[in-house]
């Protein structure tokens, strides 16, 4: 979800131009929308168009009085601004829909008549409340930055490229095969995919090269000539957050982020302490300790007696096809961020995702000991 403009603070009317990028992002609009809201937004509506014809006497020509007529459709585009009084996801298509009146007058429509939008990704609209409530603000900038990624990695090996962000999810990017033509052509092409999708003005905060051999170092050298040669002050000012570091030959992501050396170069982002996170919850689980638990019915409880100190669950449970199950998960999320704790969303292909998944995708740290939370129920 991308914010494109934005005039709100908490307990004030405000507006919002929101733009949906993924499909995801409807799921997440549908949280933030509510009735009574106004919503500004482009669509097309059929207009008939009256075609009148005369018949014509074939003897002298003139025009007999009987006449025919023919309505003809099309579609035009207009602007509509409706205030909500109904909003409806459908959960198998994933399609948003908003019922509301009319506000604003015109040729096509009366004002205070019933229309229904559906929302499409990769289409702006204009989200107006009478009173943003902080929670929603908190949920419309946290949707903002699901997708985005303080971390990239490049890995170099058995001739080909792949460069991933991590962040919230962590997205394959680009895949290069390593080109016949030479080190340079095939550098030329890593150095597209990565100035295409790392962004340090946009919240990059490291990039990690990995190869086997000198191949990371010749190509963070590389990067360096290209982005002196092309003015690229961005990657110029910020050569000292490319960090190489020597991996196996077959070894892939997972396995990258797995190592202390890793971590130590990329411990203040979303990635290392989310790791972080998750490995001080397998420590207390490992020793026997009574201050982590995991199962959907343990961390329940735990979250209605104010114990969770940091909340571990992967996306999927965020995403679950059951909205009702969705909605009390996300609920689990905001109150235990509104008590004080920290909770972490964890893509299935991070590298501690895989295994939060084997303990029910869900789990906590608590504040303090709960010994008997698995006998309450």
């Amino acid at each position: 979800m991308k914010i494109v403009q934005q005039n709100i603070a908490p307990n004030q009317p405000g507006s919002v131009k929101i733009l949906l990028e993924e499909h995801d992002d409807l799921w997440l609009a549908y949280n933030i929308i509510a009735k009574g809201d106004t919503i500004v937004t482009d669509t097309t509506r059929k207009v008939a168009h009256t075609r009148r014809s005369s018949d014509v006497d074939q003897n002298d020509g003139s025009r007999l009085k009987k006449s025919s007529s023919r309505k003809d459709l099309s579609r035009l585009r207009i602007k509509l601004e409706i205030k909500i009084t109904q909003v409806d996801y459908e959960r198998d298509s994933s399609v948003l829909r908003v019922r509301g009146r009319s506000l604003v007058a015109n040729d096509l429509m009366a004002p205070g008549s019933y229309h229904t939008l559906e929302i499409e990704r990769n289409k702006e609209f204009d989200l107006t409340k009478k009173v943003w409530d902080s929670d929603v603000i908190d949920t419309l900038h946290e949707s903002e930055n699901t997708s985005g990624a303080d971390l990239a990695v490049v890995i170099l090996q058995q001739g080909m490229a792949q460069v991933f962000l991590v962040g919230h999810r962590t997205t394959l990017c680009a895949k290069i095969e390593a080109s016949k033509t030479g080190t340079n052509k095939f550098y030329e092409k890593v150095f597209q995919a990565f100035t295409k999708h790392v962004d340090f003005d946009n919240g990059v905060r490291c990039v990690v090269i990995g190869s086997p051999g000198s191949i990371k170092d010749e190509f963070r050298a590389y990067v360096l000539e290209e982005a002196e040669r092309l003015k690229m002050n961005s990657i110029g000012d910020n050569k000292s957050r490319l960090v190489t570091v020597n991996i196996g030959n077959k070894e892939g992501l997972k396995e990258m982020l797995k190592g202390d050396e890793v971590m130590g170069l990329v411990k203040n982002t979303k990635a290392a302490m989310e790791i972080k996170a998750y490995k001080e919850f397998w420590d207390l689980l490992s020793t026997g300790s009574d201050r982590a638990c995991y199962g959907a019915k343990s961390v329940e409880i735990a979250g209605e007696m104010m114990a969770i100190q940091t909340l571990l669950i992967i996306d999927d449970l965020l995403k679950n096809k059951e909205i009702a199950l969705r909605q009390k998960y996300m609920e689990l999320v905001k109150s235990v961020k509104k008590a004080g704790g920290k909770a972490f969303v964890y893509s299935p292909m991070h590298v501690s995702g895989e295994q939060l998944a084997q303990f029910t995708g869900i789990a906590a740290i608590l504040r303090f000991s709960l010994p008997n939370l698995d006998d309450t129920y």
